[in-house]
């Protein structure tokens, strides 16, 4: 089972699942039109919070055969219990996303040491007791070497693991939600600085992409009431330190802001103040995906639907 492999333009299946507290859902999807994608099938079930516990550190499926039962009930009642190959959008609290700059040039064991540190302060844990993929990106304005990197501890993994290799599925890809959401900006509209806000239940995760890169990941704890701050002071980081060199400060072209529970005009205005920017609220159809039915929530199925766009 691959936790990840490479971000930009991979082959992988037509099929993914989602999974977050509360939540379970499945899409496969179509090439459209273009540069669009459009729903062949999808559904999303509303489950009993207790039944995933997203956690980096401690166990996820307190009963996996309960979640291997509705896994397999939710495939069936769209006609893909037959489909064998699947990503996997897993929920926000189970991974962790980072992106590590290099204070100084390194390379070969000099590069590992350096990196291996600052994954250790990172993530919070033993690199043995993790699943980590890497991958390198382009260098920051300062010429700083930059490097995109996720981890889940491997014994949270296996419990995802065993779930899918009981229903004779194969998991060509294993992403954390907000890369799956990430990828209707990467693929739409490369240019310019994009902004995604993904909601979760014990704050948010907030990702700029410059181009298709990421430019910073941000992942913070806090309640509904203290949100707004937290991203009041994201938005301070980015607009007075990530400049390019040509610009005095860069300025977001697009947004895109996914979760139950968070006001998104709220979170637009906010942006719009804070960064001089005149922006709106991206919808599924500007982002490329077709919505077969308005009682689909691009919210729910965000994650899975951009994992399954990479086939």
């Amino acid at each position: 089972m691959a936790l990840f492999r490479r971000v930009v333009e991979p082959w992988y299946p037509a099929s993914a699942v989602g999974l977050e507290r509360g939540t379970v859902s499945v899409v496969h999807l179509d090439r459209g039109r273009g540069n669009s994608c459009r729903i062949r099938n999808a559904a999303t079930f509303n489950v009993g919070e207790s039944l995933i516990q997203p956690s980096f550190d401690d166990v996820n499926l307190p009963n996996p055969a309960q979640l291997a039962d509705v896994l397999r009930q939710l495939a069936t009642s769209v006609g893909l219990i037959r489909q064998k190959r699947w990503s996997i959008a897993l929920p926000q609290g189970s991974a962790r996303t980072l992106v590590l700059t290099m204070d100084q040039p390194a390379q070969g064991a000099e590069l590992q040491e350096v990196l291996q540190w600052k994954m250790e302060r990172g993530f919070g844990g033993a690199l043995d007791d993790l699943s980590i993929a890497r991958e390198r990106l382009p260098k920051d304005p300062q010429g700083r070497d930059r490097y995109l990197t996720i981890a889940v501890k491997r014994t949270v993994l296996s419990e995802y693991e065993r779930v899918f290799e009981s229903l004779g599925w194969r998991a060509g890809l294993i992403l954390p939600r907000h890369i799956g959401e990430s990828q209707w900006l990467i693929r739409n509209g490369a240019i310019g600085d994009s902004l995604l806000l993904s909601r979760s239940e014990n704050g948010f995760t907030a990702v700029i992409f410059r181009g298709k890169q990421p430019l910073i990941v941000r992942t913070v704890s806090c309640t509904p009431e203290e949100g707004e701050d937290e991203l009041y002071r994201l938005l301070l980081f980015y607009r007075d330190r990530q400049t390019d060199g040509h610009e005095a400060e860069p300025k977001l072209s697009r947004l895109m802001v996914l979760g139950e529970g968070v006001r998104k005009e709220r979170v637009c205005r906010l942006v719009n103040e804070t960064t001089g920017g005149d922006l709106h609220l991206l919808e599924a159809e500007e982002l490329g995906l077709l919505l077969p039915t308005r009682d689909l929530s691009f919210d729910a199925i965000a994650a899975p639907a951009g994992l399954a766009a990479l086939s």
